[in-house]
């Protein structure tokens, strides 16, 4: 059974959405500020937590961003509009995937088991090849699911993991967003771009001496992208 942590300002939507996913299966933990939802996570463990966006004092984004400081834990946003500019600010600060308001509890709750089945066993997806990878500086153990730069680890949410997994399984090979978003979002439909996007902009921050200038995560323009060095 899953924890799932809520942080929603508006009771009736808290209140509708925390009964299906409870109905679900889940253990749902609900509160109405950022605020409360930072100081819940210190005391209640949680495997995914439902982000809004728009929130009362400290906003969606700021609590994104400390959620993420703290480790890798998911996160799923809800926005109250399908706005670019919001969209892209949360997956910026590190949301892994999102949903437009009104939000439908059965969209919802498909969300949740995805991001839930990338933090368990399933997040090898794409790799069937066991023990350690060398490519350049960067090692990749797949068995492990540890990823290091020059020998010092790299902290990776679970996405963008399964990200790095699936380009690095066949490097080279270039992988449209359509096929990235399903094999590591389980988006099965003509999905959103901004999602491959985003992940590929954290990874780069992380695994790449200058990400303006990527040398394992290349763009390729009008396709998508491919692993490298080649």
């Amino acid at each position: 059974m899953s924890q799932v942590l809520l942080i929603e300002d508006h009771q009736t939507v808290r209140d509708g959405l925390q009964l299906a996913l409870t109905r679900q299966g889940h253990t749902v933990h609900a509160v109405g500020t950022g605020e409360q939802g930072l100081e819940r996570l210190r005391t209640t463990p949680s495997d995914v937590v439902v982000l809004d966006l728009m929130l009362p004092g400290m906003d969606g984004f700021e609590v994104c961003r400390r959620i993420r400081q703290l480790g890798d834990l998911p996160i799923i946003m809800l926005t109250a509009r399908n706005d670019d500019m919001d969209v892209v600010a949360g997956l910026e600060a590190g949301a892994d995937d999102y949903v437009v308001k009104p939000v439908q509890a059965r969209v919802l709750e498909a969300r949740i088991r995805a991001v839930l089945r990338r933090t368990g066993g399933d997040s090898r997806r794409g790799g069937d090849r066991a023990g350690l990878e060398q490519h350049g500086a960067l090692t990749i153990d797949r068995a492990a699911l540890v990823v290091s730069k020059e020998g010092t680890p790299v902290s990776l949410a679970p996405t963008e993991l399964r990200l790095l997994l699936e380009l690095s399984h066949t490097p080279g090979q270039v992988l449209s967003r359509q096929q990235l978003l399903e094999a590591v979002w389980e988006h099965g439909y003509l999905g959103d771009s901004r999602l491959v996007d985003a992940c590929v902009q954290r990874v780069r921050a992380k695994i790449e001496a200058d990400s303006s200038a990527p040398v394992y995560i290349q763009t390729v323009r009008g396709f998508g992208y491919r692993f490298g060095p080649l």
